[in-house]
């Protein structure tokens, strides 16, 4: 008997722009007519930064054939800038420390306060519910990457499913754990050095994956994916072209500051889709022109010298079709919500909108944590998918 095929949801990091791989995945929902009683489309979940925390929510509803998105989508559009763009440097002031309202909290330097964002992990996610899910097998495996400081190796952070396995890479800059992914090992690979603190796991502190590893791949096919469904958040990844302008003067700080965060979250994805379909097709011709014998010794060759024999995978890839960053300018200048945000933060906020001189601001993109500006990410994301409505139904079986 054949076993069934298993697909893996792959899901970048970048800040904000996680809720538009919200708004995909519900449009991948809609499209295949899932219901809660339905198998779920995914049984591999992937994640980086906040491509990990959705990829946590999503493994926990991996039992359910709509994920109960909606619930995630409502996760999203209950930010607030108030809550969730408090700035921690009070703490780190001598003069401002010594006052009794000051207290210190247990973690290092960050900018932003991490309280509420920790909080909405530890309570968004039902982590019994993952468990139970991975217990049962309905969840075949969640990864979760982050990178540990003083290594410099990026960590996959995995929970299986009994019986399941995840190849090891011989790459000596990969290292593998498994057990119960927490709320830390979540916000380990969301911790953005300087706006987010690093987290302690064991013995080693971990920051942001997407620093080295934006968007998992491979460890979502070492853990048994036949199917990669990739979602990435940057518009160059997926081919399309920045609709930066020439500079005709010295760009402006948060101009900079946007283009480096882009620069530092970017990863080599086009890249490894080429390779891939490159190896998708070395399998047809060796399926095609080698005896079953011939073939098994391919592979197991392959297997020998890096851990896994390749196979043909399957991929569909949904990326954002207009520029988020330039949706993030547009916002700042049309809704002006840092006039709803009160002290520095709110002074902070508008000095820095208006000192976005061009169009784009891909830095409040990363850090605009509005649910209004999160619910248009979601549109785009869900009509995006729709958009997509063909490549979705002829992905996944009937």
């Amino acid at each position: 008997m054949t076993p069934p095929l298993r697909t893996a949801l792959v899901l970048s990091g970048g800040g904000v722009r996680g809720a538009y791989e919200v708004g995909v995945v519900r449009g991948i929902v809609e499209v295949l007519g899932r219901g809660p009683g339905d198998p779920a489309p995914f049984q591999i979940f992937a994640g980086t930064s906040v491509g990990a925390i959705n990829a946590a929510y999503l493994a926990s509803h991996a039992d359910r054939g709509d994920l109960a998105i909606d619930g995630l989508v409502e996760l999203w559009r209950s930010l607030s800038l108030d809550t969730h763009l408090q700035l921690d440097l009070a703490r780190h002031l001598p003069l401002l420390r010594r006052l009794p309202r000051i207290r210190d909290r247990g973690y290092g330097f960050c900018l932003l306060d991490p309280r509420p964002l920790a909080a909405l992990v530890a309570d968004g996610v039902d982590w019994d519910r993952l468990h139970a899910n991975a217990d049962r097998g309905v969840l075949h495996a969640l990864v979760i990457a982050a990178l540990n400081i003083a290594t410099g190796r990026t960590t996959m952070f995995t929970e299986l499913a009994p019986g399941a396995e995840l190849r090891p890479s011989r790459d000596p800059l990969r290292a593998f754990w498994h057990g119960r992914i927490s709320t830390d090992h979540v916000l380990a690979s969301a911790a953005l050095p300087i706006v987010f603190p690093a987290r302690l796991i064991g013995d080693d502190y971990y920051c942001d994956g997407g620093l080295r590893f934006n968007t998992p791949l491979a460890p979502a096919i070492r853990a048994g994916a036949d199917r990669l469904a990739i979602i990435p958040v940057l518009t160059e990844a997926r081919g399309g072209i920045s609709q930066a302008r020439h500079v005709r003067e010295y760009p402006r700080l948060t101009f900079l500051l946007g283009k480096l965060l882009n620069a530092l979250l970017a990863d080599p994805l086009r890249y490894d889709l080429q390779i891939l379909e490159r190896f998708n097709r070395l399998v047809d011709v060796l399926e095609g022109a080698l005896e079953p014998h011939e073939l098994e010794r391919v592979r197991q060759t392959t297997a020998q010298s890096r851990g896994l024999a390749y196979r043909k995978l399957d991929t569909l890839v949904i990326g954002p079709s207009a520029d988020i960053g330039v949706m993030a300018g547009d916002y700042l200048r049309t809704r002006r919500p840092g006039q709803r945000l009160p002290g520095l933060e709110g002074l902070l906020f508008r000095y820095a909108r208006r000192r976005t001189g061009l169009r784009e601001a891909d830095w409040a993109s990363y850090v605009l944590f509005d649910g209004e500006f999160a619910a248009e990410l979601i549109a785009l994301g869900r009509t995006d998918a729709h958009a997509h409505a063909a490549e979705i139904r002829a992905f996944f079986p009937r």
